[in-house]
């Protein structure tokens, strides 16, 4: 497979500057290009504003802004890119024509291994992937604005586009912590789709007199649940981006629906932005009109998108919560509403768009249902994603049941000898979902809870006795529960960006999911406490040198070192318990500070005798186990301890693990730190 080190972005403008700027900030050695050198300079320029603003905001540090720029090369002129770039992004004006000029002087510049991108939100990837002379290294992408903020992106393959080539930019969007969506070449993609005909109808209820601006996002925001109505959206990136959008899906869509309205193109001609207006109220029978058209299109062209076979339900769900940052999807606002009545206004606004409901839409009986997990198998080595970026793989009882039925369909089969976990988006899984503990708990409803964990640990245990090798890849944040399912398996693959933590003791629980009997065994009581008690969080290179994380490579080795774990077959000793490098400093720090000795002077408060209590490794970890739940920091400890005592029999370790569920989570400390995490406060624990 190719792999991207290096990147060249063609177009040095806000959305060319800010892919240039995401890309430097993940290390990748960027050259921002552009006709002109005041237009490079303009582009510097952007990125540095947007970064000092960063530092203002203390998102980096001044020497973390410095290493980004000194990433970036500016470059005057197309035709001097570097030839041995791996990956060539256009983010050029929307024009097929200056696109395609673009692609011909980097076809003659470039090697014949480079692969290039285009940046559309519109054009055909087809078209412009012949207009190349590599229509094999050739993909669209779609960013949304802004690039270094918003997580989604589209990768739009060409018909032509080779496997390998996709793999290589899917990995680089993967490494720059993009949700990824990949779609078919249809007008529009996936969330342009469905978004720009809702911004055009919005305008139609206006031209038809139905209500005011103000009146319209008003309503759209409680039908939809979102901060900003159509017309407040479209001021915000632009009338004229919505006009050109909406004509260009009326065109290739065949869809005289879509054409701009009269409000939309008058407006455009005359002041160029919408007066919103500050009468939001209307009566029942109005907003019942916007609320049937605005959601009824939202559904009838969902349900497009899914029969042309553009994406599934669950990625158009997700391109409106990551991309346009909605609450819920269409699917799930459908099942809210519920079907029949979801059905109507898709066939209401389908007649009047002109176009046929897909036939599964109208008969549609029950709910939609979502998947959450994704297999890809490739020679003997089976790939689960977990597919829930929006909530970061959180896990819940559909995502622990469904990936508690993958494995048992991959450990039965023989044509493979390797299980590979992966979460899409930037986080490999973070942790539980805990408004799922707190309504348990609010409806005195404990078993709930203890029948979930002790289906987690049935899960999780089918990885840890597998036949197959198996292998996590941690590549971005492992919380909590993420963490437990990840050292179930034999291995665990990080790079630069991986961050593990176990959150639980200071949101007033203990690891359930094996945390507190499989760290111990894998790192040693004194660092398994240094984890586990204080919270630490562990970043790639400690979690290295600790055995949490088994093999730290950098992006582009993931594949490489994956297929040499997969050959190498399961590890002689999985559980070592002791720390990897006993040498780094956080190993020798929690060899000492936590040692047997010390445990009793640290749960009553008290600061080791050998230990300085100026320090400030010391005051860190004081600090942070005041701040735990005191019966949930108690409970760990003995159950870390029964880590020791256990030995081997992990089994039973973990049978004592679930054993303390219903004590941790019927106290008033378990319910207090779960629903200060959710509301954004800092607990107050009354060691109950």
């Amino acid at each position: 497979m190719n792999i991207v080190n290096s990147v060249a972005i063609i177009g040095a403008g806000n959305m060319g500057s800010g892919i240039a700027q995401k890309s430097a900030q993940e290390q990748f050695d960027v050259q921002m290009v552009d006709r002109e050198e005041q237009w490079v300079n303009r582009g510097q320029q952007i990125i540095s504003d947007f970064l000092e603003e960063a530092i203002d905001r203390r998102i980096f540090k001044p020497e973390q802004v410095e290493a980004i720029k000194s990433k970036i090369t500016g470059v005057v002129g197309t035709e001097n890119v570097s030839p041995d770039t791996d990956l060539v992004i256009e983010a050029v004006f929307e024009d097929f024509d200056i696109k395609t000029a673009v692609f011909e002087i980097l076809d003659k510049v470039c090697n014949k291994e480079t692969i290039l991108a285009s940046n559309t939100s519109s054009l055909s990837v087809n078209e412009l992937a012949k207009a190349t002379g590599r229509p094999d290294r050739f993909v669209g992408l779609h960013f949304f604005f802004h690039p270094a903020k918003n997580r989604l992106i589209e990768i739009i393959p060409a018909e032509t586009t080779s496997a390998d080539s996709l793999a290589a930019v899917e990995q680089y969007c993967k490494t720059m912590g993009k949700v990824v969506i990949v779609c078919k070449d249809r007008p529009g993609f996936v969330v342009n789709r469905f978004f720009v005909p809702w911004l055009n109808e919005a305008c139609h209820l206006l031209d038809e007199g139905v209500a005011s601006i103000a009146q319209i996002d008003a309503v759209a925001e409680k039908a939809f649940n979102i901060g900003m109505g159509p017309f407040a959206l479209m001021n915000l990136t632009g009338p004229a981006i919505a006009l050109h959008a909406t004509n260009y899906l009326s065109e290739q869509l065949n869809c005289p629906r879509y054409s701009g309205a009269k409000s939309l193109r008058e407006t455009i001609e005359n002041s160029g932005m919408w007066e919103i207006g500050e009468d939001t109220e209307c009566n029942h029978e109005t907003s019942k009109i916007i609320r049937e058209r605005l959601l009824g299109q939202v559904f009838a062209v969902s349900a497009q998108i899914v029969e042309e076979e553009i994406c599934s339900i669950e990625d158009v769900d997700r391109g409106a919560k990551v991309g346009l940052r909605w609450a819920e999807g269409p699917f799930e606002i459908a099942n809210k509403i519920g079907i029949i009545e979801s059905r109507m206004m898709a066939e209401k606004y389908s007649e009047l768009a002109g176009f046929k409901l897909p036939q599964w839409m109208k008969e549609k009986k029950g709910n939609f249902e979502f998947n959450y997990i994704d297999i890809e198998i490739n020679n003997k080595i089976a790939k689960i994603k977990l597919n829930r970026p929006e909530a970061m793989n959180a896990l819940n009882e559909s995502v622990v049941e469904q990936l508690g039925k993958a494995i048992d369909e991959l450990n039965s089969r023989n044509d493979i000898d390797t299980i590979v976990l992966e979460g899409a988006g930037k986080a490999f899984v973070a942790g539980a979902d805990v408004k799922f503990f707190v309504d348990k708990i609010n409806e005195d409803a404990i078993k709930d809870i203890y029948d979930f964990t002790s289906h987690g640990h049935e899960v999780l245990n089918k990885l840890e006795k597998s036949d197959k090798t198996t292998i996590a890849l941690t590549t971005g944040l492992a919380l909590g529960g993420g963490l437990e399912l990840a050292l179930s398996c034999d291995y665990r693959i990080g790079t630069r960006r991986s961050q593990f933590r176990f959150p639980e003791t200071s949101i007033g629980i203990f690891p359930g999911l094996g945390g507190t009997q499989r760290t111990p065994r894998i790192c040693g009581i004194e660092a398994a406490r240094y984890a586990v008690l204080a919270g630490n969080f562990l970043d790639s290179t400690t979690a290295s040198a600790l055995g949490i994380i088994t093999h730290l490579v950098e992006p582009s080795e993931i594949s490489k070192t994956t297929k040499e774990l997969s050959n190498k077959g399961k590890p002689t000793n999985k559980y070592p318990g002791e720390p990897k490098d006993k040498n780094h400093p956080v190993s020798l720090f929690a060899m000492k500070f936590y040692k047997n000795e010390n445990m009793d002077l640290i749960m009553s408060g008290e600061i080791p005798e050998d230990f300085d209590s100026d320090d400030k490794k010391v005051i860190r970890q004081m600090k942070s186990l005041s701040f735990t739940a005191p019966i949930a920091l108690k409970i760990a400890r003995e159950l870390l301890d029964s880590a020791i005592s256990t030995g081997d029999d992990l089994d039973l370790g973990l049978d004592l693990e679930l054993a303390k569920l219903n004590t941790i989570f019927e106290s008033k400390d378990a319910l207090e730190g779960l629903s200060a995490l959710i509301e954004g406060r800092r607990p107050k624990y009354i060691n109950d």
